[in-house]
């Protein structure tokens, strides 16, 4: 190492310990300062608020809430399953479809000063059974529909043609995707997308796919619109009386229904039940039942003993104890031996 280097060194060694000593301090502490930041910086830094559907009278942890809905996948082909709230406990297989979650509500989003989303509250009345005054849809030639086969089977198919018989009444021809072509009624074809919550009701004549495989659809009437009580989901009764809870992906509307939706009905203890139900809405006649409970329900004609399995909002699932079969029944439903009482006095009063 050349002397002018260690001489170069030695000079640098001095002066940084000159610096240290030095009273000037060139060689500053460091210091933190705190400034706080104005609120509306605050609010940008903050993560968004999740979307919510349920307001703040509707929390789904409510204590009106008579279980818990099971989480999962909003997927409308899971529908075969039914939750409860009792731990530990085997779920059985319903039979009938089931939506694990209806998805009730479709919203728009704004942006408030804290730059949240903030969710529109649902528009829909989940009480109301009036038509809501809406543009009436169009049915045209070529259109995809829903349309009646027989009395419990609807197929999907297109309008092949709109015919108009001499009286002024409109039929539709339709051909389906299988085979074959019928000649039904403006009440007998439903529209093949999925409704907005705007055009349900209380009482409006829908269909509802029961079967995803291959698929089946079925007719029915609404009886109960998303809310808390019955975990956002929708309760349909089935022509046959069959009560299924569904979500909306499931359901399709009636493209022209008839003015007295229970005309069309086929079966008269089923059509003298919605009557009865609908008049009573919002407080329809139903009685509480618990697991284990016996109870007598009505089979091919015959009250029958059965165990009260599982209740699930407004539905009870009973074993029968003659052949062990597990069915669905609404709470105030005439196959109920006490309910069917009730129905035939109600009958006999409005008779005379």
């Amino acid at each position: 190492m050349s002397a002018s280097l260690c001489e170069t060194m030695n000079e640098t060694m001095s002066e940084a310990t000159h610096w240290g000593n030095d009273s000037d301090d060139r060689i500053k502490n460091a210091v933190v300062v705190l400034t706080r930041l104005p609120d509306y910086k605050i609010s940008a830094l903050r993560p968004p608020t999740p979307l919510q559907f349920y307001s703040e009278d509707e929390s789904p942890s409510s204590s009106d809430s008579d279980m818990q809905v099971e989480p999962g996948d909003d997927d409308s082909d899971s529908d075969y399953s039914v939750s409860n709230n009792k731990p530990n406990t085997v779920r059985r297989e319903a039979p009938r479809a089931q939506a694990p979650r209806a998805q009730a509500a479709s919203t728009s989003g704004s942006n408030n000063n804290n730059g949240a989303e903030v969710v529109a509250a649902p528009s829909f009345d989940p009480e109301s059974k009036v038509r809501p005054n809406l543009p009436e849809e169009e049915v045209k030639v070529d259109m995809v529909v829903l349309a009646r086969r027989r009395a419990m089977t609807w197929k999907r198919g297109k309008i092949l043609e709109i015919v108009t018989k001499e009286d002024g009444r409109i039929k539709y021809k339709v051909g389906f995707e299988e085979r074959g072509k019928s000649l039904v009624s403006g009440h007998h074809i439903a529209f093949d997308q999925t409704p907005t919550l705007e055009q349900l009701y209380i009482g409006a004549p829908v269909v509802v796919r029961v079967q995803t495989n291959n698929p089946l659809y079925q007719p029915g009437i609404l009886a109960e619109l998303p809310s808390r009580k019955n975990h956002l989901r929708f309760l349909v009764f089935l022509d046959d009386h069959t009560p299924i809870y569904v979500s909306l992906p499931l359901l399709h509307l009636v493209c022209r229904p008839l003015e007295d939706v229970l005309e069309g009905l086929p079966d008269n203890n089923h059509r003298c039940f919605m009557k009865r139900y609908l008049k009573d809405w919002p407080f329809p006649h139903s009685t509480q039942y618990k697991a284990g409970q016996t109870v007598h329900v009505e089979l091919n004609g015959v009250q029958t003993s059965c165990e009260v399995q599982e209740v699930d909002c407004s539905l009870i699932m009973v074993e029968f104890e003659t052949n062990h079969l597990e069915q669905w029944i609404y709470r105030g439903s005439v196959r109920l031996q006490q309910h069917m009482a009730r129905i035939l006095e109600s009958n006999e009063n409005e008779g005379k």
